[in-house]
């Protein structure tokens, strides 16, 4: 089976504070780019979905802090389908220090799709639900 598989980013000194601590606004977009780089790695990154008609659009987005990460941090983002639905997909992310595995945040993004020419909602891409379908782990379904 395959699965969302983590993906490491280091924190850059743009992502930092005064103080050298991650802003806590930088968290969602770190959920966002392990979401992207795995429909990527599945053949069903922004290309595709925008090359069918569609728009990937975040409609919630949650994140809970638990210590801080700072410059120059190693992380691992690691993302898990929470919940599957015809419209939405709840993707639920955490986000580790690699150095001593201690847990930063958890949070989610939810995301739908929208018609590029419309903005309307639309139901998931079939090839986007399959794919995220096939990475739930058998405990999810």
């Amino acid at each position: 089976m395959t699965r969302l598989l983590p993906v490491r980013r280091r924190v850059e000194h743009a992502d930092t504070d005064a103080s050298g601590v991650v802003h806590f606004a930088r968290y969602p977009a770190l959920q966002e780019t392990a979401l992207l780089q795995n429909l990527e790695r599945l053949g069903v990154g922004l290309d595709v979905l925008a090359g069918a008609g569609f728009d990937l659009v975040v409609t919630e987005s949650t994140t809970k802090y638990r210590s801080p990460a700072r410059y120059p941090d190693e992380l691992s983002l690691e993302p898990a389908v929470g919940h599957l639905g015809a419209a939405r997909a709840r993707i639920d992310t955490t986000i580790r220090r690699i150095a001593d595995g201690v847990e930063l945040a958890t949070g989610c993004l939810v995301v739908a799709l929208t018609d590029r020419t419309t903005g309307a909602p639309c139901a998931l891409f079939p090839a986007l639900h399959a794919a995220l379908e096939e990475t739930r782990s058998d405990a999810l379904r």
